[in-house]
C-alpha cells in the first residue's frame, strides 16, 4: 500500500499513524525482517528502517549504538534493501527507508563512479520501498533525487524543525511527498522525559501551509507523549525509545520480537 493510500485510510477512520523506526541490521540482518514484521502485526501503520552509517549527524547515542552494531555485523545498504524486499513481500504496511546522502551516492558504484542517486532509488523501488528520508539532503538540493524517486513511484520525505523559518517551512511543505517529518526538538534523536512546547506551534504552522500529513518524531518515548502529539499531528514516529527497549534482548531474537510487539501495541492503544 502506498503512503498516500495509507494516510487516506487513516484519515477516513479518524486514526493517527504510528511509525516505528529500527536500524537495519541491528543486531544483525537476519533478525531485522522478523522485528519489522512483528511491528506491522502489532499495529504499525508505516515501518521506517535505517541504513547504518558511520557518521550519523542527526542521531543521538541510542541510534548511534544501533548503527554501530549493524555495521559491526557487516550490514551494507544492499543488505538493508534485501530486508525491505522480504518485508514488503509479506505485509501491505508501507516501508520507508532512512539513509544519509553518502551511502545513496556511493550505492552500486566504485569511487570513480559515485554520484548518481538513481541506482539507489531503482534498487529501493525494486524491493518495494514506499518512501525515502534523507536527513542531510535539503529540498533546494534534492531536484535530481526527487526526479528519480518520482519516476520510481517513491515518496521523498523531508524534515522540518522548530528552527525552520516560515519561508523554509513553505519550501519543505511544497517539496515533501508522503508526509512531512516534523522534528519535535532541536539537536539529535533520543527519547526525552518531556517534549518542549515549540513542536506544537511548528506543527500547527505546517498544517496551515499544507494538506499533506504531518508526522512528529524525535523525543517521543511513552504512550502518553504519543497520545499528546497525535491530538495535533497526523502521525507519531518512535525510534530511540523502541531501540532502547529492545537492547536488553538483542542477543535473544525471539525475546526481542516479543518486546517489539509489546512496545508497539502499547503505543497503538494510546492513539
Amino acid at each position: 500500500m502506498s503512503l498516500r493510500a495509507t494516510f487516506e485510510r487513516l484519515r477516513r477512520a479518524h486514526r493517527k499513524a504510528l511509525i516505528p523506526f529500527i536500524m537495519g541490521g541491528d543486531p544483525r540482518p537476519t533478525v531485522t525482517a522478523s522485528l519489522l514484521l512483528a511491528l506491522a502485526e502489532a499495529g504499525a501503520d508505516v515501518l521506517e528502517v535505517g541504513i547504518p552509517f558511520s557518521d550519523p549527524l542527526a542521531d543521538g547515542p541510542t541510534i548511534q549504538r544501533a548503527s554501530q552494531r549493524a555495521l559491526h555485523a557487516g550490514t551494507t545498504p544492499e543488505a538493508v534493501l534485501d530486508i525491505v524486499g522480504t518485508v514488503a513481500r509479506r505485509t501491505a504496511v508501507p516501508v520507508v527507508l532512512l539513509s544519509y546522502w553518502n551511502p545513496i551516492l556511493r550505492y552500486g558504484a566504485g569511487r570513480a563512479q559515485a554520484g548518481d542517486p538513481s541506482r539507489f532509488v531503482l534498487a529501493a523501488c525494486q524491493r518495494g520501498a514506499s518512501g525515502i528520508i534523507v536527513p542531510d539532503l535539503p529540498p533546494e538540493e534534492a531536484g535530481p533525487f526527487r526526479h528519480a524517486a518520482g519516476l520510481a513511484g517513491i515518496a521523498t520525505i523531508f524534515l522540518a524543525a522548530p528552527t525552520s523559518t516560515a519561508p523554509r517551512l513553505r519550501a519543505i511543505a511544497r517539496a515533501a511527498e508522503g508526509f512531512v517529518y516534523y522534528v519535535s526538538v532541536t539537536g539529535t534523536t533520543g527519547a526525552r522525559d518531556r517534549l518542549p512546547g515549540e513542536w506544537l506551534r511548528g506543527v500547527r504552522q505546517l498544517k496551515r501551509l499544507t494538506n499533506k500529513p504531518v508526522c512528529v518524531g524525535f523525543g517521543i518515548s511513552t504512550p502518553a507523549q504519543a497520545a499528546s502529539v497525535a491530538r495535533v499531528a497526523d502521525g507519531v514516529i518512535v525510534g530511540s525509545a523502541l531501540i532502547r527497549a529492545l537492547e536488553p534482548s538483542l542477543s535473544r531474537p525471539l525475546q526481542a520480537v516479543r518486546r517489539a510487539r509489546t512496545f508497539v501495541r502499547q503505543l497503538r492503544s494510546a492513539l
